[in-house]
């Protein structure tokens, strides 16, 4: 039996990626799995496949969760679906680099509608639909909010706002029994990350700096949010838990 049998996770922007990684690291370990996505149906579809092959259950759902609204909607979803919700994993998010000189309004909303926004309506929405129970919230930041990284100024500042909803709504929840911790993963090999123009550059300039040596995987970051999302990781809250191999900020 897996540490996670009879609990019910949602995993935003889980259709690729770490996202991808985590819905089926958590169904792994016995949880139903929602598996949000907002564009990529088919991508989402291979998770569920994935994890149905293997013995899991999940169900993929849509919801653009830089909405408030459908942010809400996806919990509702889950409800009706499960019948339950006892994990929200916060893992939708977008990132865009640009120097002080080129950043814009359009720039700006974006990231902070996804990344903060949604995460915050997603939350608040989980929270209500614990019923009571207790559960557990886990918000995917970044080494970036606690570093200074050229050209991350928003990127940056929306992690560092996530790690600040981690600590006061892990103050304000834990008398529901409701744990809220972030991870911080350093560079981690994804999709997305071999689609940069500058990947192999980037990765020769971070080995050398990371002591485990490597890149990081998704698995990596999967593993440490299905150990928070059991019952062993239930005196944990309020914490930003760095998964970086060793590289410091």
């Amino acid at each position: 039996m897996g540490k996670l049998e009879g609990k019910v996770a949602v995993v935003t922007g889980a259709s690729k990626g770490i996202g991808a990684a985590i819905a089926e690291e958590l169904a792994k370990q016995g949880a139903a799995v929602v598996v949000n996505y907002s564009a990529s149906a088919d991508g989402a579809a291979e998770v569920v496949r994935k994890v149905e092959a293997a013995g899991g259950k999940a169900k993929a759902i849509r919801a653009d969760v830089s909405k408030a609204g459908e942010a809400r909607q996806l919990i509702d979803a889950t409800l009706k679906e499960f019948g339950r919700v006892d994990v929200l994993v916060n893992n939708a998010g977008v990132f865009d680099f640009k120097g002080l000189a080129d950043v814009n309004e359009e720039h700006y909303d974006r990231m902070f509608d996804l990344n903060v926004k949604g995460l915050l309506f997603a939350t608040q929405a989980a929270a209500n639909a614990f019923d009571g129970r207790g559960g557990s919230i886990i918000n995917i930041s970044s080494m970036v909010s606690v570093g200074a990284v050229p050209g991350a100024s928003v990127y940056s500042a929306t992690k560092a706002a996530i790690d600040s909803f981690t600590r006061t709504l892990a103050a304000e929840l834990g008398p529901k029994n409701i744990l809220v911790n972030s991870i911080l993963p350093g560079p981690v090999e994804t999709e997305g990350a071999r689609a940069m123009p500058n990947w192999d550059d980037f990765q020769a300039q971070m080995i050398p700096r990371t002591p485990l040596g490597r890149i990081g995987k998704p698995r990596d970051i999967a593993t440490i949010v299905s150990f928070l999302a059991s019952d062993e990781a239930g005196w944990i809250t309020g914490q930003m838990i760095p998964a970086a191999g060793g590289l410091r900020a």
